[in-house]
């Protein structure tokens, strides 16, 4: 008889979501994104397995405090391109903080998570806020 040392992955229907709560005033963006990205893939949890959607809810608060090291607001650009010839738009960091610092925060924790459909799943239990206050008031409860 052989050894299996298999261990079947936790069913969908087992897991038990939590929610996390991340005030983002002062906290460097990168370490910030860090562990957001951690909490929404679960890695946290013995039960982690990297093909089963197993994460939690991450709210985040105060995105427009939060800190960057450096001269990153200076240096740092986003680059998208529409796929025409001219098409391509580049956007200084201190002005998407100025417009939407949300987004600034979703693209840091986005870009640390795989590049699949799994990651697009989790990115929807990200929640952003740049203000104290939030409609997700019970953190910690039992999600659906």
């Amino acid at each position: 008889m052989s050894q299996k040392t298999y261990i079947h992955p936790p069913r969908q229907a087992a897991l038990e979501r939590r929610w996390h709560h991340i005030d983002a005033k002062g906290q460097v963006l990168g370490r910030l994104a860090t562990k957001a990205a951690t909490l929404l893939r679960g890695k946290q949890k013995p039960t982690y397995t990297d093909f089963v959607d197993c994460g939690d809810f991450v709210v985040v608060t105060n995105a427009k405090q939060v800190r960057l090291t450096g001269a990153k607001l200076d240096q740092k650009f986003y680059f998208s391109h529409s796929g025409y010839a001219g098409g391509a738009k580049v956007m200084p960091l201190r002005r998407q903080m100025e417009r939407d610092p949300r987004k600034v925060v979703m693209l840091a924790v986005r870009r640390m998570l795989p590049k699949n459909r799994l990651a697009r799943k989790q990115l929807v239990r990200l929640k952003i806020y740049n203000a104290d206050k939030h409609p997700h008031s019970i953190l910690n409860q039992k999600a659906k």
